[in-house]
């Protein structure tokens, strides 16, 4: 990652950049771990999509529960202890699902999973945060650079995730040793972060009128919306697309992993690219671009006959789902004095259509399958890509 910025505050800054940029990856890593095994997981405890779309909503309620009141947390102990902190409990969290699958509990695996859910979620506003903070000192978009190290990590989790299920590793043994790494790395890189402008009163209580002014503001609310129906095509792959191929099209759990490990490798390139795209043709006209190719990926990969074309849709659903989520966080953080709770808001309204989302189309997966459930996503993505104008970049204020 090239950054010039020509003053004093070069080292500081590429330090802070590596390191958004490492937890950004490790924090795919993590979430991949788990997305590209979850066949395992049915397996392994016996339960059908809508039995796992509950363990999955578990995750959800955590996250939302966090979500809220994390841009509160950052502004009291600051980006980096919030990441830290997010990434620890993962860890501990990754473990007990991993304990749990060894004795094939339910309820051992919904509790770690909802524990998983809350420490992702300060993690993940953190992060972003952070990332903003760092876009804004650069004077150019970096958000989807840092996204795409996400999509980097999940896409070499998938692949981890596909060569372990071939050579018959358990998932239980994969989460222990991925919880290890997470403990060493989240110890490490964020000391590097960039110190947050905080919205504190001198004597450190957060200002009453800045969580909710940020839920009464429009703009947030409308790219909240936005994100909402944005980000549920990026959950719905990350949490299906290695079931679908499964189960529509009679691959193999290894080729299913593999399937979505395209679907994050698409997603990674066009990340690492979007931020050129963005600043040329802009956040609106992209997030418009975006949202039609997710729905046209998403159609082939749906309705196609065979492997080949289903894998030419993820490959182009990737592409359509990779820059939603970042321009929604840069357009949030417009404003740095207010980036903490704007992010948190959007990241809430957001999460709500990526963690609770995916759980829904498994219940629909009971009754149709669910290769074809996914289908219902079209609706959302049709409704960000009519309010994508709300992601117009805000110069002041």
């Amino acid at each position: 990652m090239s950054i010039n910025t020509g003053t004093g505050q070069q080292a500081g800054l590429n330090a802070a950049a590596a390191a958004t940029f490492v937890v950004f990856g490790i924090n795919g890593l993590v979430f991949a771990s788990w997305a590209a095994r979850i066949p395992a997981v049915t397996e392994t405890l016996q339960i059908t999509s809508g039995q796992m779309g509950t363990l999955l909503l578990c995750t959800a309620v955590g996250s939302l529960l966090a979500l809220p009141t994390a841009g509160l947390v950052v502004g009291r102990i600051g980006t980096a202890n919030t990441a830290r902190f997010g990434g620890i409990l993962a860890a501990l969290a990754g473990a007990g699902i991993a304990a749990s699958l060894s004795v094939a509990s339910i309820p051992g695996t919904a509790v770690a999973l909802f524990f998983f859910g809350i420490a992702i979620g300060l993690w993940d506003v953190a992060q972003n945060i952070e990332g903003a903070d760092v876009e804004h000192k650069l004077r150019r978009t970096i958000m989807p650079q840092f996204h795409a190290a996400f999509s980097g990590g999940a896409f070499v989790g998938a692949l981890i995730g596909a060569g372990l299920s071939t050579v018959g590793v358990g998932l239980p043994l994969h989460l222990l040793v991925i919880a290890g790494v997470v403990v060493v790395v989240m110890l490490t890189a964020p000391r590097y972060f960039l110190p947050h402008i905080s919205t504190a009163t001198p004597d450190g209580e957060p200002k009453a009128a800045k969580g909710p002014s940020a839920w009464r503001d429009s703009r947030t609310l409308l790219i909240g919306v936005v994100v909402l129906g944005a980000t549920l095509t990026e959950g719905a792959g990350n949490d299906w697309i290695a079931k679908a191929s499964v189960d529509g099209l009679g691959t193999s759990e290894s080729t299913g992993a593999l399937m979505f490990a395209l679907f994050v490798l698409a997603m990674t390139a066009m990340r690492f690219l979007g931020g050129r795209v963005i600043d040329k043709y802009g956040r609106v006209a992209v997030l418009r671009a975006s949202m039609a190719a997710a729905a046209a990926g998403l159609c082939l990969f749906v309705l196609a006959g065979n492997v080949w074309l289903a894998a030419v849709g993820a490959a182009l659903w990737g592409v359509g789902a990779a820059l939603a989520f970042p321009m929604g966080m840069s357009a949030a953080a417009d404003n740095p004095k207010h980036a903490a709770t704007r992010v948190s808001v959007v990241s809430t309204l957001g999460y709500i259509s990526f963690l609770a989302g995916p759980p829904l189309l498994g219940y629909l997966g009971d009754l149709t399958g669910i290769h074809l459930a996914l289908l219902a996503i079209l609706a959302p993505i049709l409704l960000a890509l009519v309010l994508a104008g709300a992601a117009k970049p805000l110069r002041a204020g």
